[in-house]
């Protein structure tokens, strides 16, 4: 998966980069899959985990909920002898597709891949004009729905919180004018008018539309809240011992992942000033270190590893925790339903 989305100097800038999957055999390490083992693929892009996997022997579920993907991946199905199922699937409904028995392991790679950034009519790229899309499901409401149709307060929030803008309402306001005058359709349209109203500086290191390019794939594919869900849906699908391995490239999505095994570690979080709070019974037990980042030599090969962040663990005996998703304090934003058309 790609670490950004639009501007800056790897595949986020829509040149032409050849799928490496980003921290190969730390994931394997962490994952130790095994012959017979049922490990599922949350995020299947061009296969990398699931051919590193199959080759140690275990047999794979694998989802996407890009159809492009889908498509791209039956070759795969088919070398595989029956070991690989490959599902059109969000990630967040993962415990649908998990056998009975639990599966052994489940491997989370968060983010927008570089096929994905590499297909102009995609829209992700601001590098290469297309369309204003930015669906990894090909289908629901667009980019441009959401910049045409969004209140000025909504688009600031949006790019305020998931893109971490500075600049947010003075860009939102500036959309709001020039759509009276002719709708958004297409990404080079978009990621002028943001350039010419917050130009470049020469400090810069990336174009002024990088984050506000983040903030809408993001809120388009509710990236934040899917994460969340996945978390939660992985601890129910896992058997006792299967492990959890989650790869980010955004301290938005790492803060959600921290969060979630902090919580599931049993650990009290109260405070001094505060009534004490008993332990809980642990869900995980962490895996490794608690973070793991790409090496030098890895990010010289492979600059979109710069940014990635793993981390993992393993599933205890004790019953899943709670589903409710106010653990992760998600943004509260507008209904992305009502942008529509």
């Amino acid at each position: 998966m790609a670490a950004d989305l639009g501007g800056g100097s790897t595949d986020a800038d829509g040149g032409p980069v050849r799928h490496i999957p980003v921290l190969l055999s730390e994931v394997i390490e962490a994952l130790a899959p095994r012959p017979g083992a049922v490990i599922l693929d949350g995020t299947f892009g061009a296969g990398g985990y699931t051919s590193a996997i199959l080759a140690a022997g275990a047999n794979v579920i694998a989802l996407d909920r890009d159809p492009t993907a889908i498509e791209g991946g039956q070759g795969l199905v088919k070398a595989s002898g029956g070991r690989l199922s490959l599902i059109h699937s969000r990630f967040s409904d993962l415990a649908d597709h998990a056998p009975a028995g639990g599966l052994d392991g489940v491997v989370l790679d968060i983010g927008v891949s570089s096929m994905q950034i590499d297909e102009a009519e995609r829209g992700f790229s601001f590098q290469k004009n297309g369309p204003l899309d930015m669906r990894m499901s090909a289908s629901g409401v667009s980019a441009a729905d959401v910049v045409n149709r969004a209140k000025v307060s909504d688009l600031a929030r949006i790019f305020g919180f998931l893109g971490e803008e500075k600049q947010a309402g003075r860009i939102a306001r500036a959309i709001e004018k020039a759509r009276e005058k002719e709708p958004f359709t297409t990404t080079r349209q978009l990621a002028n008018l943001i350039e010419l109203t917050t130009p470049r500086k020469a400090k810069d290191k990336i174009h002024p539309a990088t984050r506000v390019f983040q903030a809408l794939r993001v809120f388009v594919n509710d990236e934040l809240g899917e994460l969340a869900r996945a978390l939660i849906a992985a601890e129910r699908a896992l058997k006792p011992g299967g492990r959890l391995v989650v790869v980010s490239f955004h301290s938005l999505e790492d803060r959600i992942v921290k969060k979630f095994f902090q919580d599931r570690s049993g650990k009290a979080a109260g405070s001094r000033h505060l009534p004490e709070v008993h332990d809980r019974a642990a869900t995980f037990a962490p895996v490794g270190r608690p973070m793991v980042a790409a090496g030098d030599e890895e990010s010289a090969v492979n600059p979109r590893a710069r940014s990635a962040k793993l981390r993992a663990g393993e599933r205890t005996s004790a019953p899943a925790g709670t589903d409710d998703l106010s653990i992760f304090n998600l943004p509260n934003l507008a209904g992305l339903e009502k942008m529509g058309s």
